[in-house]
């Protein structure tokens, strides 16, 4: 069994792909951070399994496609798709907007899951089996103050997912999404732009969930029997119930 999982270098990527390799999954892992790629590799590899790293930016269709066409015959047979890479970039309010703000976060969240998946989705069809596993949001789901246009494009990852499966539902081929609520990753390191400390705070006085968290419903959604198909999970922790009622220490 072979799974691509984009975005793999950090956070829910790379929690997944140590766990699809525990279990003796090959794997290909993207990203755009080389080293770190190359790091991640290496100690996947050592869980002995074929790892093949690809390092790209996926907002870009070119380097997409050139990667995915790099990939030699024998690992074109992808099993498992997971569209993971996705970012959060500022914080405010749409009429203080950042506009390369938005432009990240659409040309990532949005154009770059279409990118793959419309690369990685033909090869599935044509081996009429596969599973696409898309990494929605909480913020897919509910819109919350200053979220606007992440919110967005994480509604729009709900929306495509609920098309995916429908387009591929003649050909076998299973599609999935998982929307976490508040995961403690780099997520918010990035969204604050490298400001560490403001990121702390927003998960101070409460457990969020893990990367490891969610690696394991990812895992389990993609291990049903051949029959079954989960469409969609919201996994949120315990102290969290919506985007923005939580109960803090």
């Amino acid at each position: 069994m072979l799974v691509l999982i984009t975005g793999a270098t950090s956070g829910i990527g790379k929690a997944t792909a140590e766990l699809f390799a525990k279990h003796g999954y090959d794997l290909i892992i993207t990203g755009r951070r080389s080293e770190r790629l190359q790091d991640v590799k290496q100690d996947l590899e050592k869980l002995g399994v074929k790892v093949l790293s690809l390092c790209f930016d996926i907002r870009k269709l070119n380097e997409v496609k050139a990667a995915i066409a790099s990939i030699p015959s024998e690992m074109k047979q992808i099993d498992i798709l997971v569209n993971n890479a996705g970012l959060a970039s500022g914080l405010s309010t749409i009429q203080d907007g950042d506009i390369d703000d938005w432009e990240k976060m659409i040309d990532t969240n949005v154009k770059g899951l279409l990118y793959i998946t419309r690369e990685i989705a033909p090869l599935m069809v044509e081996s009429k089996k596969g599973h696409i596993i898309n990494i929605g949001s909480i913020a897919g789901k509910e819109v919350y103050a200053n979220g606007n246009v992440y919110c967005a494009t994480k509604h729009a990852v709900d929306a495509l997912n609920k098309g995916m499966r429908i387009d591929l539902l003649p050909h076998g081929i299973k599609v999935t999404s998982i929307n976490p609520g508040m995961i403690e990753t780099e997520f918010s390191v990035v969204r604050f732009h490298g400001d560490e400390e403001k990121a702390k705070k927003v998960y101070e006085g409460f457990n969020p969930l893990t990367p490891e968290d969610i690696a394991e419903t990812i895992y389990w959604t993609a291990t049903r029997p051949a029959h079954v198909n989960i469409n969609e999970l919201i996994i949120m922790p315990t102290a969290q119930a919506t985007a923005t009622n939580t109960i803090r220490k």
